[in-house]
């Protein structure tokens, strides 16, 4: 009875908490998501992919000395132009090889950024030099670190920045046209080459700043950040439907509070509360909770 007061008691902080992950969750969930809608397979590198964000803002932040409102913008750009490379030279000559082949050679490119990162960076713990005081944020019943308001602030921007584009944009209209059906999209007269490259630009964009947002709210970094994150990440995509991308804000939404709340009772179990959601998801339901059940 105590452990249930105690956990009454502090509902309103594990919700917050929640939050917090919820953000961090909802920026890579809709990144895989996109990606996953127009090449059609399971980019096992997206979870590495953000730690290579959060590593090119280490560089430029801590490494060049940066103010954090630069070192950050700049991680972002870099992890772009690393994506359209390893795209460039490890997916495109795979690629017509099929959805398989190219699901297998992500897991290896995990490996190959992983390793890499651990090369120059070492096994080591670091953390960005961002200058915030580390007292804590005090609101209603909730204390929350600046970093971590911070850090849901981005996401919600960047996350509603995506949508605005995709909605009102010719280039987003052009990409959900393609993510439907790029077959005809193709016949339509759009380039493949151009979808492609402006793919891996907003994908790989938001696992940049999905891995900064998860560096500033836990003020660490090491190698293995982003691979920790992927079954969850996969599993809020998988829940709110791969046909809605906005489904995936959903599905993070529900993984990110879930694990929080789960947490407090099975603190040694709190990340398998994904890998339980997302079985259960697929024997009932597995086009999601926005997806289309045909």
């Amino acid at each position: 009875m105590s452990l249930w007061n105690d956990f009454v008691g502090q509902l309103p902080q594990l919700l917050a908490y929640g939050l917090v992950t919820a953000s961090v969750l909802g920026l890579g969930a809709v990144g895989w998501s996109f990606l996953y809608r127009i090449f059609n397979f399971a980019n096992f590198a997206h979870g590495d992919l953000m730690t290579l964000g959060a590593y090119w803002g280490l560089l430029f932040n801590v490494g060049w000395h940066l103010h954090w409102s630069l070192a950050f913008p700049l991680a972002i750009v870099a992890t772009i132009g690393s994506a359209l490379l390893i795209d460039r030279v490890f997916y495109r000559p795979l690629r017509r090889r099929g959805s398989a082949v190219l699901l297998i050679s992500s897991a290896g490119m995990a490996l190959v950024l992983r390793n890499t990162l651990r090369l120059f960076w070492g096994q080591s713990v670091h953390s960005y030099d961002l200058g915030f005081h580390q007292a804590i944020l005090v609101l209603p019943g909730v204390r929350l670190t600046p970093e971590a308001l911070i850090g849901m602030a981005f996401a919600l921007v960047v996350t509603s920045g995506l949508f605005g584009l995709l909605r009102y944009t010719r280039m987003g209209k052009a990409l959900r046209a393609a993510a439907d059906d790029l077959d005809l999209a193709r016949v339509c007269g759009m380039s493949l080459t151009w979808i492609t490259r402006w793919t891996w630009v907003l994908g790989a964009g938001l696992a940049a700043v999905g891995g900064i947002v998860l560096g500033v709210e836990q003020h660490l970094l090491y190698p293995l950040m982003g691979w920790n994150l992927l079954l969850p990440i996969f599993a809020a995509a998988v829940l709110g439907g791969l046909d809605h991308p906005s489904g995936a804000l959903l599905g993070a939404l529900v993984i990110g509070v879930g694990e929080e709340l789960f947490g407090f009772f099975f603190p040694n179990y709190r990340p398998a509360l994904a890998l339980v959601v997302l079985i259960g998801l697929l024997l009932w339901r597995p086009a999601g909770l926005l997806g289309d059940r045909s």
